[in-house]
């Protein structure tokens, strides 16, 4: 039994960007640090910060006036900021860069005249917080059912974004079925699905074209990007699951099985990928080889209040053996 370990996988450059604020705020003001929602999906993540001092609340109105909070890579909406100014809280916002496009582009095309179309997972933080920008200018789609009855406002231009952790196949099903019925429907000058989503997925497909028998996923139940991973397999045909940890790896998955190919989310710590290497080789796994489908290098720069606290931490590496 062989291990297939997909290159790109675990921490993008938002994720760990976001991960490091927290570790560098602690670091900087003390604990407690306060983080509205989880900082990023992940289990692991969450505890770990938790121990350093991290404290993790639903709601700003949990957070004591004048303590610190950090804001979730998840990004969120205007009213938030406003809410924390009134509170007088003092605010570190760890929003992935590419998800401040998505909002930036709906404030440029509501400006401009359009409604949006957006396509995303109704409930996710990501797709709370870029609605929230403009919520009387955007109708949420979520999948092709709601594409084929949506009603888009008939005198408004028509631009469609989306939530950058789905799909790449997903989300180009839901837009074709979309301009059919809209066949003015605009789409944006560049890609909403982040450059790390589709690595992440681009690495899935090419491991199911090499023959594995089973797809592994580690990442949390709550991460997005993670069970679009379990689903790009699934529709190649391959049995796919997502693992918290080792812990949750069933010996019964792997009976038959020659080739298992292995991936984290892009909110996974590769140390967890790691640790299920182990258990596989427990399990009679004797080999472990790489599945390239990109090279990666983005790095995202900290806040400015952080830079200087940036020089106390070694880089991390990206997860790339």
């Amino acid at each position: 039994m062989e291990i297939l370990l997909a290159n790109p996988r675990c921490y993008c450059a938002g994720v760990d960007r976001a991960v490091q604020i927290v570790e560098l705020a602690i670091d900087t003001f003390g604990a407690p640090v306060y983080v509205r929602k989880e900082i990023v999906h992940n289990q692991f993540v969450v505890n770990r910060l938790r121990d350093l001092g991290a404290v993790f609340v639903e709601e700003l109105s949990e957070v004591p006036e004048d303590s610190l909070v950090v804001f979730s890579a998840h990004g969120v909406a205007p009213s938030i900021h406003e809410e924390a100014k009134e509170r007088q809280l003092r605010v570190i916002d760890a929003s992935c860069p590419l998800v401040t496009k998505v909002h930036l582009e709906v404030l440029r095309f509501v400006k401009e005249g359009y409604h949006i179309a957006f396509i995303g997972r109704k409930g996710h933080e990501e797709v709370e917080g870029t609605m929230g920008h403009a919520p009387d200018h955007i109708t949420l789609v979520e999948d092709v059912e709601q594409a084929g009855t949506v009603e888009l406002p008939s005198d408004k231009k028509l631009m469609v974004l989306m939530q950058t952790t789905l799909s790449v196949d997903d989300t180009k099903v839901v837009v074709n079925a979309l301009r059919e019925r809209y066949p003015n429907l605009e789409l944006p000058p560049t890609e909403d699905i982040c450059y790390a989503t589709q690595n992440r997925q681009d690495a899935v497909k090419e491991m199911c074209e090499t023959g594995i028998g089973l797809l592994l996923v580690v990442g949390s139940h709550n991460s997005s990007n993670a069970a679009r991973l379990v689903e790009v397999a699934q529709r190649r045909g391959v049995p796919g699951y997502r693992i918290d940890n080792a812990n949750e790896l069933s010996p019964d998955w792997l009976n038959g099985v020659e080739l298992i190919g292995l991936t984290g989310g892009a909110s996974t710590p590769d140390e967890v990928v790691q640790s299920v290497i182990v258990r596989l080789k427990e399990l009679g796994a004797d080999n472990v080889r790489m599945c390239t489908a990109a090279e990666e290098n983005v790095v995202f720069q900290l806040p400015l209040v952080l830079k200087e606290a940036e020089s106390k931490f070694p880089k991390r590496q990206p997860a790339t053996k």
